[in-house]
């Protein structure tokens, strides 16, 4: 029988709780803008003339038609490259701009209205305890590096030492074997060794069981989801659930 070694979780609806959330995405998008277009201003004086206004339309535009080419070839935007290439459009010169310092200057932190589900911590260290190595793999547009801060800010950074995967470093959204492949070469198990849960259907369950991998479908309330034709491994509607059923699959793994 093979061991478990590892459990791979999604993060949106799956760790942090976005039900909670109801502010104006443009507007919050905005004030992340604003910091990334005064530093354009100062940087460029003279040559980057544009206000928030302009720059927040080119950003838009371009993450919109990122996002549509996404969905045929799994290619996944990134927020840094976009903030660049709207720079770029609007007049600044392409060799003296840095993605990464641009990022810096769009000022990142915890969405307001987002929470972490009660019992991560429980079963993290349920997890942790045991030898279980886990690990993140996120569709996030933003770098990890950015989605660091929310987990630092939640008080569950420390428990992924190893795997934190996003879609916008590695190149590629989940349901695409390079996202899953990438995770894998971090924990240093096989797909048989590893368990992965989430809660998309397709992204997540299709994604990680085409790896070979058992995959648990975590129910969410806040997004409708098409769950025809998707044969989860285990299904569950808290992540307390899912200690059962690593036991049933993987006997004295804790």
């Amino acid at each position: 029988m093979t061991d478990l070694k590892a459990v791979l979780f999604d993060v949106d609806d799956t760790l942090l709780d976005w039900s909670g959330f109801r502010d104006d995405w443009m507007m919050l998008e905005s004030q992340h803008l604003q910091h990334v277009v005064d530093f354009l201003r100062a940087e460029f004086n003279g040559v980057f003339t544009y206000g928030v206004e302009a720059y927040t339309a080119e950003f838009r535009n371009r993450t919109i038609a990122a996002w549509t080419a996404a969905r045929g070839t799994m290619v996944a935007p990134n927020v840094g490259r976009v903030l660049h290439e709207s720079a770029v459009a609007l007049g600044c010169p392409a060799e003296r701009l840095d993605a990464a310092h641009l990022l810096t200057h769009y000022h990142w932190r915890k969405i307001p209205g987002t929470t972490l589900f009660p019992e991560v911590h429980e079963v993290m260290k349920a997890l942790i305890d045991a030898g279980i190595k886990v690990g993140l793999v996120t569709n996030a547009y933003q770098p990890m590096s950015l989605r660091d801060i929310e987990l630092e800010g939640f008080g569950i950074l420390h428990y992924f030492p190893e795997c934190r995967v996003s879609a916008a470093d590695v190149g590629y959204l989940k349901p695409h074997p390079a996202i899953f492949e990438h995770a894998l070469k971090k924990t240093g198990t096989t797909p048989e060794q590893t368990v992965f849960v989430g809660d998309d259907p397709e992204a997540d369950i299709i994604g990680a069981q085409r790896m070979g991998m058992k995959a648990v479908l975590r129910y969410t309330t806040r997004r409708e989801h098409d769950y025809s034709g998707v044969k989860a491994d285990g299904a569950v509607n808290t992540l307390t659930e899912l200690l059962p059923k690593l036991d049933a699959w993987y006997p004295g793994w804790r």
